[in-house]
């Protein structure tokens, strides 16, 4: 089937009432994590040959900026506090119901991926690849999987949200942006010397829930244009201000080798960020609409929101099955194995983006089946489904350094 006859049909499958610029922005938010991930992790080799994680922002602190587009959580979250917000208000189950049909869809990729690397990794030792890079690669296959248990706990407040959202609009989300204000205050502050490293941790749950609850008064109808360009405005001017005056680092991702991040626990840059990500999305929102009226700009978009646990849970897995076979060959890979501190290695990184991108075509068409609801009742699926949160659970074990 010819791309234009693929777009043709999914233009004709679309139902009408179709929000074609909420898919649109899901969509470019989700290309972003693995596009990120791909120009901004890196390795090196050992002498042993084994894989050691690395950045180009090490090197290269002037492609901080580049962070800055790629960091595109924020209008995730938006959108889905904006979709819960309209799904939960039409629900005809119970909120219980509905909270558990979401929270059933967004684990079972994620038990589905660690599973699977829980069989992988001794088979790839057992072929001659060092637990080292083993290790590597779980952490790399583990770390945005945090994003599936910070989302899974803002989805089940989507109850909470709602009604603040009812009540108060989009000022429902400024005691968020408070509360990682007065943390990040005492941790990098005059008293940061006597507060406990663990503090910033208190960030996790208000930091990423500040863009979903925007999004849910966005869904309820209480932030229009206005709003909209208050946080355009105001987001802007607060995320200039806190680098230029208050001295946060620039990059939105860990560098290795930097005590002080941005992303996690997520600072005040980070909501900064996803405010004037929100507003500016908001403001687009019927420009993008129509442009998605194009078949051949829909149908991608169509495909990756079908598809979008199954990139954001294997993503990293497609850019390892490139390296780990690279770092097993004498010498370095440009772009891969050799170490990213030179624009040769940007300019290689770059060209292997399309590899990675084929790479993760082809373990989707076999890792989708994830996604899918599992059947339940019968003794053998319980065995199964057994099986595999134990080997999720033994993974995440390794992964995390705790075995």
């Amino acid at each position: 089937m010819s791309p234009a006859t693929l777009a043709a049909r999914i233009e004709s499958r679309t139902p009408a009432h179709r929000d074609r610029a909420i898919d649109g922005m899901r969509a470019l938010a989700l290309l972003a994590v693995p596009t990120g991930h791909w120009l901004l992790g890196g390795f090196t080799r050992d002498g042993d040959g084994a894989l050691h994680n690395a950045s180009p922002l090490s090197t290269f602190g002037a492609l901080a900026p580049v962070s800055w587009v790629l960091q595109m959580l924020g209008v995730f979250f938006l959108v889905g506090g904006y979709v819960s917000a309209l799904s939960y208000r039409r629900r005809t189950s119970t909120a219980r119901a509905w909270l558990g049909g979401r929270l059933a869809r967004l684990g079972r990729p994620v038990l589905g991926v660690t599973a699977v690397w829980a069989v992988l990794a001794p088979v790839a030792h057992l072929l001659g690849v060092e637990w080292t890079t083993l290790r590597t690669g779980a952490t790399l296959v583990i770390q945005p999987l945090w994003f599936v248990g910070v989302y899974l706990v803002v989805t089940a407040l989507t109850p909470v949200c709602v009604r603040l959202a009812e009540r108060l609009g989009g000022w429902a989300a400024a005691p968020l942006l408070g509360a990682v204000a007065v943390v990040d205050f005492l941790r990098y502050g005059p008293y940061a010397d006597a507060v406990p490293s663990w503090l910033g941790l208190l960030n996790i749950l208000p930091g990423w829930l500040f863009a979903y609850q925007l999004g849910a008064s966005w869904g309820v109808g209480r932030i229009g244009r206005r709003g909209a360009s208050f946080l355009l405005a105001g987001g802007t001017v607060l995320f200039a201000a806190l680098l230029l005056v208050w001295h946060y680092p620039a990059s939105m991702v860990g560098v290795p080798g930097v005590a002080r991040t941005n992303s996690h626990p997520p600072s005040l840059l980070v909501l900064a960020l996803a405010a004037a990500q929100s507003g500016a999305a908001i403001l687009l929102r019927d420009r993008i609409g129509r442009l998605l009226r194009r078949p051949a700009l829909w149908a991608p978009v169509v495909v990756v929101n079908l598809s979008a646990m199954t990139i954001l849970c294997w993503h990293q897995t497609a850019l390892l099955a490139a390296a780990v076979p690279a770092s097993l060959v004498g010498g370095g890979v440009p772009g891969l194995t050799t170490a990213p501190d030179s624009v040769g290695w940007i300019v290689a990184r770059v060209l292997w983006l399309p590899v990675c991108a084929a790479l993760l075509v082809l373990i989707a068409r076999f890792t989708r089946r994830f996604e899918a609801p599992w059947r339940r009742g019968t003794r053998t699926t319980r065995a199964r489904n057994a099986v595999v949160g134990l080997l999720a659970a033994g993974f995440a074990v390794f992964a995390l350094g705790l075995a």
